[in-house]
């Protein structure tokens, strides 16, 4: 996935909003909260996502993937792809989608009927 790819598929999502910040990396938000962001490592696009417990501790040692720094330092359950083979583009679509989703379901109920969620 490029991060032209990543930024159009993010934006599809309902509601999303966008911002730049943290050294030109692209941040997407569900209700102000943080669901996917896209950075570099090592000159290629990184991207990082919210996972459930069991996912962190299933990707967490997979090839390509790893704790996302900075966030999965303090406690949260997020993984970065940054490398090759990591996770197939589908895969990466999904895992994405499932984020959003949890970072969604999290937001007040009266958030969600105010973003028609």
């Amino acid at each position: 996935m490029t991060r032209d790819e990543f930024n159009t598929f993010c934006a599809a999502l309902p509601q999303t909003t966008h911002v730049v910040q943290c050294g030109n990396a692209d941040v997407w938000k569900v209700g102000g909260k943080v669901f996917a962001i896209c950075g570099w490592a090592e000159d290629a696009p990184a991207f990082t996502f919210k996972v459930t417990e069991l996912g962190f501790e299933v990707l967490s040692d997979s090839p390509g993937l790893r704790p996302a720094p900075y966030l999965a330092s303090r406690g949260l359950k997020w993984i970065q792809h940054y490398a090759e083979p990591g996770l197939s583009e589908d895969s990466l679509r999904d895992h994405i989608r499932a984020s959003y989703d949890m970072i969604a379901a999290a937001l007040t109920k009266k958030k969600r009927a105010e973003m028609g969620l």
